[in-house]
């Protein structure tokens, strides 16, 4: 006869242990969403290798008008935290994916929802809204990470976010932290003194999405290919545009990756003016891919190289870019 052997009670409290021990990831990481490329390439500066962090919109699309997926309601279900701009850039396709991904991590007020646009004062907040001026934003103009002043407060105010959410890495997310603002204002000295010869000139923008870059960098961008902010160009607006652009003299036209090339192409061609490939998003254009700092590098040197007829110094990715 077999003799059934009884593992003692001690033996099998250690194996169940050791079971959910070999079953769980040695770290768990914090499991984070981000809604645009730029937001989430500071989070993953700050967050390092604490945090796994999923881009909803690609780099080269309109963050307004987002393709929005089955499987980003499946990423929002499983996240421990969202990254937004928390000023209406996603209305037109976050709510809907928020109510659908049933997580109360996610809820308005909770530590899990951060909003990016906090400390951070908005431009062009309109005294009513007006339907007929196009696509304006309630809370203000939406595209403030185009100023790296204010991407320090968003950047602070992730690694704070993440603190609170992973007390255990809070020092690593400070540690992170002062390394970003130490680059970042190290780039800014730069920045400020590629731009200053060009003070108060006047650049041409596809879409109003420069307004925090223009006040950083003492420019004019508030002349628009858009008629309205939102609204195709019209034949007629760009008539008066290019009107505007030789009476003034105005040698540059910032054109994004997801805005229609070939029309800024056609009023440069009248103009002879320069077109400047510009990003707000990491990866928009070619050389920009490691992060938000190597992006506001190419855009700074790319309008700087078409400000000065060619003559300012570029570096070797955002030549190669532009080329």
């Amino acid at each position: 006869m077999h003799k059934i052997y009884r593992f003692p009670k001690p033996t099998l409290a250690w194996l169940a242990c050791l079971l959910v021990t070999f079953c769980e990831p040695a770290f768990a990481k914090l499991n984070v969403v981000v809604t645009t490329q730029d937001f989430g390439s500071i989070a993953s500066a700050i967050g390092g290798t604490e945090v796994s962090i999923a881009t909803l919109a690609k780099p080269t699309e309109d963050p307004h008008f987002v393709d929005a997926k089955p499987s980003f309601i499946v990423k929002l279900n499983r996240a421990d935290a969202l990254i937004e701009g928390g000023a209406d850039l996603e209305i037109g396709w976050l709510p809907a994916l928020l109510d659908q991904s049933r997580n109360s991590k996610l809820a308005p007020g909770a530590p899990g929802r951060i909003a990016c646009n906090q400390n951070v004062q908005l431009l062009e907040v309109p005294a009513a809204l007006d339907r007929s001026k196009g696509d304006i934003h309630a809370a203000g103009n939406p595209h403030f990470l185009t100023d790296p002043v204010n991407a320090k407060s968003v950047a602070e105010h992730i690694a704070q976010s993440f603190s609170q959410l992973d007390p255990k890495s809070a020092a690593i997310y400070q540690e992170n932290l002062k390394k970003f603002l130490e680059e970042l204002n190290g780039k800014l000295d730069e920045w400020q003194k590629l731009l200053a010869p060009f003070k108060a000139q006047q650049v041409v923008a596809y879409h109003d999405s420069w307004p925090y870059f223009a006040r950083r960098f003492n420019l004019n961008i508030d002349l628009f290919l858009e008629p309205k902010p939102g609204i195709p160009p019209t034949p007629v607006h760009l008539a008066e545009v290019i009107l505007k652009m030789r009476s003034d003299h105005i040698h540059a036209i910032m054109v994004e990756p997801y805005q229609n090339r070939k029309t800024a192409q056609t009023v440069a061609a009248d103009t002879g003016a320069t077109v400047v490939e510009a990003s707000q998003f990491p990866g928009g254009v070619k050389g920009t891919e490691a992060g938000y700092i190597e992006m506001m590098d190419y855009n700074v040197r790319a309008l700087a190289h078409a400000l000065g007829g060619g003559k300012q110094a570029l570096t070797s990715k955002a030549a190669e870019t532009i080329r």
